[in-house]
């Protein structure tokens, strides 16, 4: 059996944890620069308020019904997820993390110790209610595309109560047969129209086509879904788990940047990010990507990108600063107001398997990138930091309404008068 353990609207549930006055308020979380809307929670959807919609072309409809805004705190929401990982990862004897607000259960040795699994589902969810007050949806399955499903069920469908559990053939006519074609984990809006156009329009009517067929028309992955859909197994961990195969760090910037120095401190905090992913995944960098960019509304619209390759595949962030250094002069013109930048790891090499040179000696130096990210793991990203990235980032992304680091950070640590 897999399980799937979602936070309901992450980000604004994130919000509401140390906040409790906006907890039976509608709130709204902003992307980068305060741009659009990314997370809405639920009693702000029921308003209708709509992801991804610019926040300056509904400021004044979200003010009428006094909507709390907040701007995207990535460090709070970070640090709240490891929380609720831990707490998750106490029920079950494996784990994935799928994403910042997504980890997959599986349960090899389980199966003859539960024996209500909806109950249990429920046993999860408060227990991460209790200790991080973030409120989470469960969904069960005997494959983890199944598992997925009875999560969009467990969340989104009526007649659930925050958990789903598809374990016979009956459970999973009743959730399949009332999701969309595009619901299904895999199932893409380019494929969904293919689909569509097929008569195929729900996920029910996707599970019992042939997959054989299907692969032939559409691809392996969509064989491996139809399979999954039916019970059969094809997503070992290892798929789950497979390594990003390109990895980038990009951004806007909050105000224009016309200083040589200032993009190339914005670069190469980027560059540093980007690194640290890339040790996360133990994965070392073949080919660096280095671009930078005015608005594409600007009159003189200037787009420059430069590939470095580095004659050894590399993760440490002190060569890619190194790197970034040597393209400045190719990337930055006087006179363009830059109005984006980033940096992109776009070959990547197992660490496992690296081919070293003979003629060229290794200088990655591990062990000083291992103490680098235990100390900005331990006290916070940009702790320590490259001497170019700088100290002042005029360049920073806007955020008006960023809430206090609660967890992060000394000075917002929540203070309780008694």
């Amino acid at each position: 059996m897999y399980a799937l353990v979602d936070a309901v609207s992450y980000y604004a549930s994130c919000e509401k944890v140390f906040d409790p006055s906006i907890r039976n308020k509608p709130v709204v979380v902003l992307t980068n620069n305060d741009g659009c809307i990314c997370a809405v929670c639920p009693i702000a959807r029921r308003l209708g308020v709509p992801k991804f919609k610019p926040y300056f072309q509904i400021k004044h409809f979200l003010a009428k019904h006094n909507v709390v805004i907040r701007s995207s705190n990535y460090e709070l929401y970070a640090d709240l997820s490891d929380k609720m990982m831990n707490v998750i990862s106490r029920f079950c004897d494996n784990q994935y993390v799928y994403s910042i607000d997504e980890s997959f259960l599986q349960f090899k040795n389980y199966n003859k110790l539960i024996t209500d699994w909806h109950e249990y589902g429920h046993t999860i969810r408060k227990a991460v209610w209790r200790e991080t007050r973030l409120p989470v949806g469960v969904g069960f399955g005997t494959t983890p595309t199944l598992a997925k499903a009875a999560n969009h069920a467990a969340k989104k469908l009526s007649g659930y109560d925050g958990v789903a559990v598809i374990n016979d053939d009956k459970s999973r006519k009743e959730v399949l047969s009332r999701m969309t074609v595009t619901d299904v984990w895999g199932i893409g809006s380019r494929s969904g129209k293919r689909l569509n156009t097929l008569g195929i329009n729900t996920a029910w009517e996707l599970a019992n086509q042939s997959p054989k067929v299907m692969r032939k028309q559409f691809s392996v992955v969509v064989e491996r879904t139809i399979n999954e859909l039916n019970g059969v197994a094809c997503l070992n961990w290892e798929d789950i788990k497979q390594p990003k195969k390109e990895i980038f760090s990009t951004r806007s910037f909050g105000e224009r940047v016309t200083n040589y120095h200032a993009l190339k401190a914005a670069l190469t905090t980027h560059g540093s990010t980007v690194a640290r992913k890339v040790r996360n995944q133990q994965s070392l960098i073949k080919r660096l990507l280095i671009f930078a960019a005015s608005s594409p509304h600007d009159d003189n619209y200037f787009n420059k990108s430069v590939i470095y390759e580095f004659p050894i595949a590399t993760d440490n962030t002190l060569k890619i600063a190194n790197a970034i250094s040597t393209v400045m002069t190719d990337v930055f013109i006087n006179g363009v107001n830059y109005y984006r930048c980033g940096v992109g790891a776009i070959q990547l090499q197992d660490s496992k398997f690296q081919q070293h040179d003979l003629f060229t000696v290794n200088t990655d130096d591990p062990e000083l990138m291992n103490c680098y990210d235990v100390i900005n793991n331990r006290y916070g990203n940009a702790t320590v930091e490259v001497a170019s990235a700088g100290q002042v980032h005029k360049w920073n992304m806007r955020r008006e309404f960023l809430s206090p680091s609660y967890t992060s950070k000394w000075h917002d640590i929540p203070k309780i008068i008694c």
